[in-house]
């Protein structure tokens, strides 16, 4: 990057620490308003203590010097670290007895700790028993741990009992400690106390703690308290409006009130806040990869392609089906960039109130402006990129605003040729054509449903998390699933882990990933559903006049699986494993598809001499191939290679399969005799097929009753005339001889479960589910 580059980024970079956004406003008022607390709280006060702390401190010998006046006693006294420290007590608060005790105490000398140290109450008792000393009055102190100790209080241990009392020795009097000796205790301070009272000298106990919060009283600040009962209400009732009224009005999903619905929402990864995905974590599409590996170059040493006179592209069009990869290839631009990569999805823009997104839109491409070099990733931008005109609100529409205001940031006299858009959609089709011109978007990369060779990359990418067995064959997993996104793939291998885990294994194998590719496709197994025994027979010999139909007719794919077992919302499935991705669907195989779709129903008619419902998911797919092959494939000779059905769409209520308004009557029932005759030959050729070979189909119902489920070769043994039972014995023996377990036909594409529209516009569901 060159230098007038870093200078930009870094002018940028410093506008946005120089700019607090919310966050820096809300700290400098919580700042004042601490401020204002700290002066209001300490004005007119000062430090004081309680007689309480002053007795405290009276009793252990650390009063230094006291001085008198107006009711108040300035106290110096010996504080923590034997540093002097001074305290005020005001007596006024404690009454008239109070202070004439406290009076009457400084007056005497220091408090004496060292005469009784020794011999502690024991000698005291024996003292006043033997009248050596005279007491006037004592005071049985207990002091406790307060409320701090638990918060580091350095005189926190635990409760201390001791007797002070004042003494007359002579003519002096005093006051003296005497504190219980741990070595003797022939003599407790409660015998002491209770001769104290038989001798009628007043006792008080005196329980005191050693927190120095604890009875600690201050003298009330009048001026905090005039401020809290003028401003306090005020205060409240703001407070009430901001959480009732400004909360709520919040943006769903997203920080900020209602002064920051304007501003971006776009999540921002630079150099040093990445994605963790690169290049090597995306499978499948690797022209897709080396498209945007240009993009990233370019950002990395655009001198290499200015110097021919080549410009980067304005944006790239990342158009492909839902679960192709999309996201995770922007998410890998992310990663390998060295630029700054905004990322938000279109659905950020629209919001409730008019012009939020456009609002928004402008402040993302500043942000991005401030940070260019860099890349904006756009996700699903269908959500504000439909044409426009086909909203409700007509040119007023949030959309289109929303709209125009990205035109305009792409292309138009303020843009920068620093931004590149980095677009996202499965519906290229409603996007607005202004959008994906030239010097908007300038490339659309189409990401496929991967072939063989890319969902094998895939698998391998998603294998590397779990750990696998060697036996497991990625080969034979990427040809056993056809049409699968890597999402799906994804979701497989994490599925596959999730099975060898509950069945306590410790790798992952084949039987895993072949159970969770059908759990992924159709759904899990319901071996607990009840079902009769004539529902199973009906079921039975629906999916194998399916089976039959289609290893009858050459064109069809390989039939790899046949089951009666539940799964999902079928009762029964009969699935095929392509030997290859068929990029050109032809016309005998659709018929193919076609007699295969009715091969259930013409087994119920040969059978039971009825039909049941369950044909009814066949016959929807069965029409939507023969209406393709007349309206949209040119496969009819009557009707000819015309296209006659319509490209228009609901705006709200997306697309469908719709013939053209401008069809004549002769030419609309020449199409429905075509497709009506397209569907009663393949029935015909169904009944046929099943009529001829009606032996073998019941041999083969009779083998899904005892076993619900049958791989497509014991299916070809049975239609041979194999015995099932030495054929499943022979291939145990070799499963067994070799080392690595071999899966026949492993994996499938079901012919009944729905997969969606294909890559012709077919009607993708080719009913072989019998639900």
């Amino acid at each position: 990057m060159n230098d007038a580059n870093k200078k930009q980024r870094s002018r940028g970079d410093e506008g946005r620490r120089q700019r607090p956004r919310g966050l820096g406003g809300v700290v400098l008022i919580m700042a004042l308003l601490t401020a204002l607390f700290v002066i209001v709280s300490r004005s007119g006060s000062e430090q004081q203590g309680s007689i309480y702390d002053f007795y405290r401190k009276l009793f252990n010998g650390q009063i230094l010097q006291t001085t008198w006046a107006e009711g108040t006693v300035k106290v110096k006294y010996v504080g923590e670290n034997n540093l002097t420290a001074t305290m005020n007590v005001v007596l006024r608060e404690f009454g008239e007895r109070d202070a004439i005790l406290v009076r009457d105490l400084l007056a005497l000398p220091p408090i004496d700790r060292t005469t009784y140290a020794k011999e502690g109450v024991r000698g005291f008792l024996a003292d006043v028993q033997e009248g050596a000393v005279t007491v006037k009055r004592a005071f049985l102190v207990t002091e406790t741990r307060g409320r701090s100790a638990a918060e580091g209080d350095d005189d926190s241990s635990g409760a201390v009992n001791y007797l002070t009392a004042v003494v007359l020795q002579g003519q002096d009097t005093r006051l003296v400690r005497v504190d219980p000796v741990l070595s003797d205790r022939s003599v407790t301070l409660q015998q002491l106390r209770a001769e104290l009272v038989a001798r009628n000298v007043p006792v008080e106990d005196r329980p005191l703690s050693r927190s120095r919060q604890t009875l600690h009283i201050e003298e009330p600040n009048t001026a905090l308290i005039y401020f809290l009962g003028t401003i306090g209400p005020y205060l409240l009732v703001l407070a009430i409006v901001w959480f009732f009224l400004l909360r709520q009005m919040r943006a769903p999903g997203g920080g900020g009130g209602v002064l920051s619905f304007g501003r971006s929402r776009a999540a921002l990864y630079t150099k040093e806040n990445r994605t963790n995905i690169t290049f090597d974590d995306v499978a499948g599409i690797d022209e897709a990869k080396d498209e945007v590996r240009e993009i990233v170059e370019f950002l990395k040493n655009p001198q290499r392609f200015a110097k021919l006179g080549g410009s980067i592209p304005r944006g790239v069009l990342l158009v492909g089906s839902p679960g192709t990869g999309k996201t995770l290839l922007a998410k890998a631009i992310a990663g390998e960039a060295e630029v700054p990569f905004f990322s938000i999805s279109g659905s950020d823009f629209v919001e409730m109130f008019v012009g939020v997104g456009a609002s928004r839109v402008r402040d993302l491409f500043r942000q991005a402006r401030e940070s260019s070099p860099c890349i904006v990733f756009l996700d699903e931008i269908d959500a504000v990129g439909r044409k426009r005109g086909s909203g409700m609100g007509g040119g007023h529409d949030e959309r289109e605003q929303t709209l125009n205001a990205i035109l305009v940031e792409m292309d138009g006299f303020d843009s920068d040729k620093g931004i590149i858009l980095i677009g996202a959609t499965n519906r290229p089709d409603v996007l607005d054509p202004a959008l994906l011109r030239p010097g908007r978007f300038d490339r659309q990369i189409v990401i496929d449903m991967p072939d063989v060779k890319g969902r094998e990359a895939i698998l391998r990418v998603h294998a590397r998390k779990v750990k696998v067995s060697p036996h497991v064959d990625l080969k034979l997993v990427a040809r056993a699933t056809p049409r699968f996104s890597g999402a799906e793939l994804a979701a497989l291998v994490n599925e596959a882990a999730i099975l060898a885990a509950m069945r306590g294994k410790e790798a992952v194998e084949m039987s895993e990933l072949e159970e969770a590719r059908d759990r992924v496709r159709w759904g899990r197994e319901k071996r607990s559903r009840q079902v009769e025994e004539e529902d199973r027979k009906v079921t039975a010999y629906h999916e194998a006049g399916h089976a039959l139909v289609s290893m009858s007719v050459p064109e069809l794919d390989p039939i790899h699986k046949v089951t009666i077992v539940s799964r999902g919302m079928a009762l029964g499935a009969t699935m095929s494993l392509p030997e290859r991705d068929d990029l050109h669907l032809r016309r005998r195989k659709l018929l193919g598809m076609i007699a295969m779709c009715y091969g259930g129903r013409a087994a119920e008619e040969v059978v039971f001499g009825d039909v049941s419902a369950g044909a009814q998911n066949d016959i929807e797919k069965a029409t939507g191939i023969a209406r393709t092959m007349v309206c949209e494939l040119g496969m009819s000779e009557a009707v000819g290679p015309v296209k006659y059905t319509t490209d228009q769409e609901n705006p709200f209520l997306g697309s469908d399969f719709q013939l053209s308004a401008s069809i004549s009557e002769r030419t609309l029932e020449l199409i429905h005799a075509e497709i009506r005759g397209i569907l009663d030959a393949q029935y015909k050729r169904a009944l046929d097929i099943i009529r001829t070979q009606r032996q073998k189909l019941d041999q083969v119902v009779q083998a899904l009753l005892r076993h619900e489920t049958l791989s497509g070769e014991e299916v070809a043994a049975i239609l041979r005339g194999d015995d099932l039972e030495e054929f499943r014995a022979a291939r145990e023996r070799m499963s067994k001889a070799d080392t690595v377990t071999p899966v026949a036909g492993e994996g499938a594409e079901a012919k009944g479960i729905d997969r969606g529209r294909s890559d012709l516009g077919l009607a993708g569901n080719q009913g072989l589910v019998h639900p």
